[in-house]
């Protein structure tokens, strides 16, 4: 989802998506009116536990901020070498979403 151009009156499983995004978007401590808002990065540890820990993080910012969205799949793209990791999240909206 692209968060260049935000549609604000966006609805239904468009609105999930594009709140899911932000949130990944969104490091924690960021946003001034909601400190623990979102999720934060793991740094300077080995990659499976870092892929662990982001996991477990991203699970829990989107089960907190966008219960309406239950989170099925997580995988990682990036660079060992050079420190880059991409998460990769696919969700399920969960039923009686509107």
């Amino acid at each position: 989802m692209d968060l260049q151009k935000i549609d604000f009156g966006a609805t239904g499983i468009k609105a999930i998506l594009q709140n899911i995004s932000f949130i990944l978007s969104t490091v924690e401590f960021s946003c001034p009116l909601d400190r623990a808002f979102a999720w934060r990065p793991d740094i300077d540890a080995p990659l499976p536990i870092v892929q662990a820990r982001t996991r477990a993080k991203i699970m829990e910012a989107i089960r907190t901020y966008e219960p309406r969205a239950e989170v099925t799949r997580i995988t990682f793209q990036g660079n060992e070498l050079e420190g880059q990791l991409k998460p990769i999240v696919k969700v399920r909206i969960r039923d009686g979403t509107p």
